[in-house]
This record gives structure tokens, C-alpha cells and sequence, in this order.
């Protein structure tokens, strides 16, 4: 089966003349067997509009791959990107028996004993699961996802046809280094592998769920895990508006300017505070209550911040917004984004040169997430490395903005931005973070404080090679900590002196 899927392939690439990317040693008597075989192929068309139709026509995992693709500036250049972005992920639902297959096999009953009603006509389709909705035996109206049959072996063999072809660019390609072939397709597999786990998806949106109880802006879906398998997820069903059907929000009394505000709010708040955002944000995911919240659905891909990461683009985008191109090139250079020889007034006229064009248009044409973008693309000249969190992070800001603009044109980014970003920094960086810190790590101090003298005299007792060094560097370090410590309890204590000072006065 898979070499029959490989001859299809090839055959894709020569009827669309896609031979011209086939660059690299020894690659000429490949690209004139192609020619040879396909002379009749159309070449006129642009390349980025030609690879993007093979895509459709090799199928949903292709779709998938073309997409990832589209958000990979720093590896693909910028006119296949911009047509491999018009992808879209819609694909004919499977038939009725296959659900009631998948259904039965996955409870170990038949559905009928498990819900009180089951609409077999699905009201979504994707490449990965379909939806439909249904009823508990309580009477609780639900959206059951489930995964589409064989799906798990369909993506190991597209995979594996990528694994190789990614193998031989590693090999061939004159720019290998740059275009890191295999990493890319790495990142894709272990996207693709984690929709295929529902019950993953419905931890992370409990968690997402949990993150926003309460809150005035965005309405996370119920998950009813009793009835979730691998292959079936069963949610709350919302009645809510699709988001980009903008006259039924108009006739529901909501604000739409305030509605685009919200959605950065979210995307901001996610990234920042939570460090676990929504990274597939497109329109078909978002929903508008009657309340004027936003309802977020499918939950398959999300993506993680560590702290130093969170830093690092918390003091970009401040620094983004007050037009300090040095700032964002240190930023840079101290996350370890790109190699710390990097020069940085070189870094920083090269940022400079991309920013200041843009930033005399008005702040309300001023698209960040395209400004990240190109970000990126500098970055590839200074042999930056892109970590996977990072493009789900640019490609969500792109989403977010965009769909912002569709409900506000004169959405100001900026201005909805950065009181969130720098309320984040003062609550890390101020007193108040200051002393989070240090209540935090209190208990950890605690235990291992008094250990220290003891740990000194077993290691110097000890008169293996190496352990005395070792337990010098160890005191160091403990000294540096406990200064730390003892530094930041002094700074704590004045402000609060001196606001009681001032307080009396």
C-alpha cells in the first residue's frame, strides 16, 4: 500500500511540475526524468499556487502538513507560505455505520444503551474526527467528537512518506542546515499523533475550562469524561453564534469593537498568565454566547510556555511597542534564541530595518503577528532557532489578530495589549512578584538550609577525586542563593518600612 501511495505522490509532483524544487546533488538526472515524464505538466502557474493544489489532492494529512508549513517563514519562503495559508481543512464525513462502529467497539455496549438520543448526521467534518450531537440519558444535550476510523494508520503511512523524502533533502538539498527537514516533520508527527487522543483534549480543555472559571470573557464547554474514550469525546453542547457571522451578533445586541478587544485579552492572558494556550484559533473553533462571551471548542492543539520563554516575549512585545529594537534584540540574544556571539547592533539594525517601515502606518494597520513574522525572518539570517512552542505562538497571534480586525478593522493591538503585558511584569518583577517568589520557595529553603553543613562535611570526609571541588561549587552556589534570599527579605522589609513611614507622615 505505501509504495502505491508513493507512486501517487510522484505522480502529484510531476502532473503540477513541482520537480523544480528538487535542488541538490545529484538530484539533475531526477528532475530530468520528471520532465521527461511528465512534459505535458502545466509549469506556468506560480509555484507556491501549484503546491498548494497537490496538496489538496494528496489528502487531509498533506492539508495538515501544507498548513504547518504556512507558518514556518524561517524555513520556507515567503510566496509559497502566503498560498499554502489558503488551506483549508474540510473533508466529505464518514459514513453513519462507521460511527456506530466506533461508537459500540469504544463503550464495549451498544450506543443506544449509553445515550438517550444519537443524531447520526454530523454536523462537522475535519480530517481528524467529526461531530455529533447527541443526548445523555439525564437529558444533557452534548457534542459527541469522534475520530474518523483507520485514521491512526493513515497518518504513520503519510508520515513515513514524509520521514523519507525529509531524509533525502537532509542529504541533497544544498541548504539542508537551514531548512531542517527532519525536525520539521517531527513537529508535525507529534502534532498530528496528539489529535488523535481525545481524552488528551479533554484534560486540556478542563484545563482551559478550569483556568477562566468565572470569567466575564470567554466560556470554556463542560467535559463529561465518564463518557470519554481515545477515540469519543462528549462535551457540553453551547448555543452560541459562529463568530464570523457578524449580522446574527449585531441582532444579538453584542458589542463588536468590545468583542474583538476580548479576544486579545484571551489570547494575551492564556499565553502570559497561564503559560497553555488555544493554538488552534481559527473561525470554525471560535463561538460568540448569547452573553457576548466567547466559546472555544476543539482542543487538540494547544500549546506551552516555560517561564523563560514567557519572559523573553513579554519583554519583546513591550519593547516591539515602544519601537526599542535594541531591547528586542537583547531579549533575544539572553532567551538564547539566536547563537550569544550574535553581534548585537548588527541584530539590532536588522530588527530596525524591518520594524520602522512598518511602524509609520497607523497603529490600527499595524499587524503584529505578521510583525513576528518578519521577526522570524530576520532571525533565519542570524541562524535563530525556532522551538515548535514558538510557532504555535505565532501562528495563534496571526489567528487571534486576524479574526480581531474581522470584528474591528480599528482594532489597536497595541493599546488592548500591553496594560495586560505590563501588569504581567510588574506582578513577576515587582515587590509583589518579589515576594511570591520567596513565599514559594520557602519550604524548599526550609528543608534543605539545615542539611548544608551536613552535606559539607560527608563530601569533605569523602577524599574521592573530584568531591571536594564539587562541594565547593555547591557551597557557592548556596551562598549565592542564600545572599539572594537574604537581599531580597531586606528589600521587602524597607519598602514595607518605608511605607509606613510615609503612611505616618
Amino acid at each position: 500500500m505505501r509504495v502505491f501511495r508513493l507512486l501517487r505522490i510522484l505522480s502529484t509532483i510531476g502532473r503540477h511540475g513541482l520537480d523544480e524544487f528538487l535542488a541538490g546533488r545529484g538530484l539533475g538526472i531526477v528532475r530530468l526524468g520528471f520532465r521527461m515524464a511528465f512534459f505535458w505538466a502545466d509549469r506556468s502557474g506560480p509555484r507556491g499556487e501549484r503546491l498548494r493544489v497537490a496538496f489538496q489532492e494528496l489528502g487531509p494529512i498533506f492539508v495538515k502538513f501544507g498548513q504547518l508549513l504556512s507558518i514556518r517563514p524561517d524555513l520556507i519562503p515567503t510566496d509559497i507560505t502566503e498560498e499554502l495559508s489558503k488551506l483549508q481543512d474540510s473533508v466529505p464525513p464518514f459514513p453513519a455505520e462507521q460511527v456506530v462502529e466506533t461508537l459500540d467497539r469504544s463503550y464495549g455496549k451498544p450506543h443506544a444503551e449509553v445515550f438517550g438520543k444519537f443524531d447520526l448526521v454530523p454536523v462537522a467534518s475535519a480530517s481528524v474526527a467529526q461531530v455529533h450531537f447527541a443526548e445523555l440519558p439525564d437529558g444533557r444535550e452534548v457534542a459527541v467528537k469522534i475520530l474518523r476510523p483507520h485514521i491512526a494508520e493513515t497518518i504513520d503511512k503519510d508520515t513515513s512518506i514524509l520521514y523519507v523524502v525529509a531524509g533525502l533533502i537532509e542529504r541533497l538539498h544544498p541548504l539542508s542546515d537551514l531548512l531542517r527537514a527532519r525536525e520539521v516533520v517531527q513537529e508535525f508527527d507529534k502534532i498530528i499523533h496528539d489529535e488523535l487522543d481525545l481524552l488528551r483534549e479533554a484534560s486540556s480543555m478542563s484545563t482551559v475550562r478550569r483556568n477562566f472559571a468565572g470569567s466575564k470573557i470567554l466560556y470554556v464547554p463542560d467535559v463529561y469524561f465518564d463518557w470519554c474514550t481515545k477515540e469519543v469525546m462528549v462535551m457540553e453542547r453551547i448555543d452560541a453564534i459562529p463568530v464570523n457571522d457578524l449580522d446574527a451578533i449585531r441582532a444579538a445586541g453584542i458589542d463588536i469593537p468590545t468583542l474583538g478587544r476580548n479576544g486579545v485579552e484571551i489570547f494575551f492572558t492564556q499565553v502570559f498568565r497561564d503559560g497553555f494556550f488555544h493554538a488552534d484559533m481559527h473561525p470554525g473553533n471560535i463561538f460568540v454566547a448569547r452573553d457576548g462571551r466567547y466559546c472555544g471548542i476543539d482542543y487538540g492543539i494547544m500549546g506551552s510556555l516555560p517561564e523563560v520563554d514567557k519572559n523573553c516575549l513579554a519583554m519583546i512585545f513591550i519593547a516591539f511597542f515602544k519601537r526599542d529594537y535594541k531591547g528586542v534584540a537583547v531579549a533575544h540574544i539572553e532567551a538564547g534564541w539566536v547563537p550569544a556571539d550574535t553581534g548585537v547592533e548588527e541584530f539590532e539594525g536588522a530588527i530596525r530595518s524591518v520594524c520602522e517601515p512598518i511602524f509609520d502606518k497607523p497603529l490600527k494597520d499595524i499587524y503584529f503577528g505578521k510583525l513576528l513574522l518578519r521577526l522570524f525572518e530576520v532571525g533565519r539570517r542570524f541562524r535563530m532557532d525556532i522551538q515548535p512552542q514558538l510557532v504555535l505562538l505565532q501562528k495563534t497571534l496571526l489567528q487571534v489578530e486576524g479574526l480581531g480586525r474581522h470584528l474591528d478593522p480599528e482594532l489597536d493591538l497595541r493599546r488592548s495589549a500591553q496594560p495586560i503585558l505590563e501588569k504581567w511584569m510588574r506582578e513577576n518583577y515587582g515587590p509583589r512578584g518579589l515576594w511570591r517568589h520567596i513565599r514559594n520557595e520557602a519550604p524548599m529553603w526550609g528543608k534543605t538550609l539545615p542539611q548544608v553543613p551536613r552535606l559539607v562535611h560527608k563530601i569533605l570526609s569523602d577524599d574521592a577525586p573530584g568531591r571536594i571541588e564539587r562541594a565547593i561549587q555547591a557551597l557557592e552556589v548556596t551562598q549565592r542563593r542564600q545572599t539572594r534570599i537574604l537581599l531580597g527579605i531586606a528589600v521587602v522589609l524597607g519598602l514595607l518600612v518605608l511605607g509606613l513611614v510615609i503612611r505616618g507622615a
